[in-house]
């Protein structure tokens, strides 16, 4: 894995946080600019063996529908019931119309669903199983009512990584959440505190520090091939960005803890919910935080965390 690896576009959904929720999309222009990977994938801070920016003009993102290149994201269905234990199921069809049934592992597997709330709420990142046929699975729940995104991230074998999005309906009533700037979460006895300032169109560090019952947590448990796993989703579009953090386990250099840090690049000035899984004692947390760009963005507390 890169130690440099910078936070770029692993997947994107152009949709506009319902009932008005925690940030407007006018604030939010196009993106200028696309990332590459020395593989010649596209879109993911995946550690491969660097990274090239192409200049552009502006670029549908990846995740902005559930077709591109020729793959199709399907769902078995699109709704779904608030509160209650389902089985979400899915196939990804390719150039030639069927379903593709052979994926290369990245971050330790061969698909990834990630699942939230459009207005930032019930994130959840979870790794579906595929039956011979391509029909891909994963047990979920939706607490709450509303609109959910789920973005699947794969990579078929002989192509590109791709990111694909889908709108779900959970009906009922909804009431949106917001959340204030947020750099320190508090999940199950254990503190996260975000250091670092996100600058639009730069490179930046942010570090992400686990503490538990006040003393620093030094021995964290490697999660898909690393310490952390940070997920950003921008404000207003919901532009979905996605890497693993400098170093990692076994490399003679990356201490398992307490500090986690990251390079991200987020495109443009707006405000971002950050999420952080890392696992501890056997059990992967969430941590979550509210951020916005430029400097000196140093209110405390209000961040949320979840397992």
């Amino acid at each position: 894995m890169n130690t440099a690896t910078r936070l770029s576009a692993y997947g994107v959904a152009l949709a506009l946080v319902a009932g008005g929720a925690w940030a407007t999309g006018g604030a939010v222009g196009p993106l200028g600019e696309t990332t590459r990977d020395a593989e010649g994938g596209a879109g993911h801070g995946d550690g491969h063996s660097g990274t090239v920016t192409e200049a552009a003009g502006p670029v549908d993102p990846a995740g902005l529908a559930s077709s591109r290149g020729g793959y199709t994201l399907t769902p078995t269905s699109t709704t779904v019931t608030p509160g209650t234990p389902t089985t979400f199921s899915f196939r990804i069809t390719g150039p030639d119309q069927h379903p593709v049934t052979r994926f290369d592992v990245e971050h330790d597997k061969r698909m990834h669903l990630i699942v939230v709330r459009r207005d930032t709420a019930g994130f959840q990142h979870v790794h579906p199983t595929m039956a011979p046929d391509g029909t891909w699975t994963v047990a979920l729940t939706f607490p709450q009512a509303g609109s959910y995104r789920a973005f699947a991230d794969f990579t078929p074998t002989g192509g590109a990584g791709t990111t694909l999005g889908v709108d779900l309906a959970a009906p009922g009533d909804f009431q949106p959440a917001t959340y204030p700037a947020s750099r320190v979460a508090d999940v199950d006895g254990y503190q996260v505190r975000l250091d670092g300032d996100l600058i639009a169109g730069r490179s930046s560090e942010v570090t992400l520090s686990v503490r538990r019952d006040g003393r620093p947590v030094t021995d964290l448990q490697p999660y898909l091939g690393a310490y952390g796993h940070l997920v950003a989703l921008r404000g207003g579009d919901l532009a979905y960005l996605h890497v693993h953090p400098e170093g990692e386990p076994g490399d003679g250099v990356t201490e398992p803890g307490p500090a986690v840090t990251f390079f991200a690049e987020v495109p443009s000035a707006g405000t971002y919910r950050l999420f952080l899984d890392f696992r501890h004692g056997d059990v992967v947390r969430t941590a979550e935080f509210t951020v916005n760009t430029g400097t000196g963005d140093a209110e405390e507390g209000g961040g949320h965390g979840h397992n």
